[in-house]
């Protein structure tokens, strides 16, 4: 434990202490309060805003620095989408040393009382360039929250969760 910074932007915690929110809390709080404008500077004092494909995934931990985020911990990022063409279609998450993959099928993200607010997409880090790049441990999952109305709000804003191995809850 001595070799642990147990400080984050929040100022010192006791050991322990989790940043582990809910997939609701992720997009109905977190991500819609981003996307609104709302609690900007405290949210991304535990969130930060980071390119997350202008960096390979072992790079990451960098950005985070000061975040809270404890060794072995998952890592949560907001990020702009970036699309392939200007006027839009599949988003582009190519890095400088691989790219980032679909894995499975997106999910819905539901809230407490079972009304969809969101989606989750899982995604897999591959080294080199596509399609024959080498299968990675890194996952991503991409949270997009909808709009009030129903609407995918993600053209705007999504939150990245990197991690290095699957989490399950």
């Amino acid at each position: 434990l001595h070799n642990i910074d147990w400080t984050c932007a929040m100022g010192e915690l006791p050991a322990g202490y989790r940043f582990y929110p809910t997939e609701e809390e992720l997009v109905r709080f977190y991500l819609r309060h981003m996307l609104d404008g709302r609690r900007r500077g405290d949210i991304e004092r535990v969130i930060p805003v980071a390119d997350v494909c202008s960096l390979d995934p072992w790079q990451l931990p960098e950005v985070h620095r000061g975040a809270c985020a404890g060794h072995g911990e998952p890592w949560f990022y907001f990020c702009a989408r970036q699309d392939r063409e200007a006027r839009g279609g599949r988003p582009s998450r190519t890095t400088p040393s691989g790219y980032w993959k679909a894995a499975g099928t997106p999910g819905l993200v539901y809230s407490a009382d079972g009304r969809p607010v969101g989606t989750k997409k899982t995604m897999v880090f591959y080294r080199g360039r596509a399609p024959a790049g080498a299968k990675t441990k890194w996952k991503m999952n991409e949270y997009r929250a909808f709009d009030d109305d129903g609407a995918d709000a993600a053209a705007r804003l999504q939150v990245i969760n990197k991690y290095k191995r699957v989490l399950v809850r």
